[in-house]
């Protein structure tokens, strides 16, 4: 079972895995996804017209600290220390839809794609919280790696991202 999955033994039991000797390169990872509401909440968010307060600050704010809380929140995930968050919000009318983009950076020994996975959920989730009282049905949609860059698998794009 060890071959298939890094974060089980021989014996199928799960461990963290040691990355102890593996090598400190520089990483990064790209993540997105989206909240999908009615255009009129999206609209009440743009305006700044949610009584919670300014969402995309707010949330901006939650999914930073999500990134660097992954460790706790995902269990067999490393403590990172890591360089650099950033998350981006945006309307997208089309869609009505509020977009979500999350780029985390470490000097480690293993990837931050959890970190910024973790951020764009964390994001989505605040958005939701945020305007919850005005619309409940809204759908956290398409939360994926966009792209990693750093360690020993090398680079990885999201064909179409």
């Amino acid at each position: 079972m060890s071959d298939d999955f890094s974060h089980f033994d021989d014996t199928g039991n799960a461990h963290m895995v040691d990355v102890g000797d593996k090598a400190v390169t520089k990483r990064e990872a790209v993540a997105e996804g989206r909240l999908i509401c009615a255009p009129e909440t999206l609209a009440l968010i743009v305006s700044g017209g949610v009584k919670k307060g300014d969402v995309f600050s707010v949330a901006r704010l939650a999914g930073i600290m999500g990134a660097k809380h992954t460790a706790t929140l995902i269990p067999l995930c490393h403590p990172l220390p890591l360089s650099h968050v950033s998350v981006e919000l945006w309307a997208d009318e089309s869609a009505s839809a509020v977009g979500i983009r999350a780029t985390c950076r470490t000097d480690g020994k293993t990837g931050v794609e959890m970190e910024a996975l973790t951020a764009v959920s964390i994001t989505a989730l605040t958005v939701y919280d945020m305007v919850k009282a005005v619309q409940k049905d809204m759908i956290i949609d398409r939360v994926h790696l966009v792209k990693k860059s750093g360690g020993k698998s090398g680079t990885f794009s999201q064909p179409g991202s």
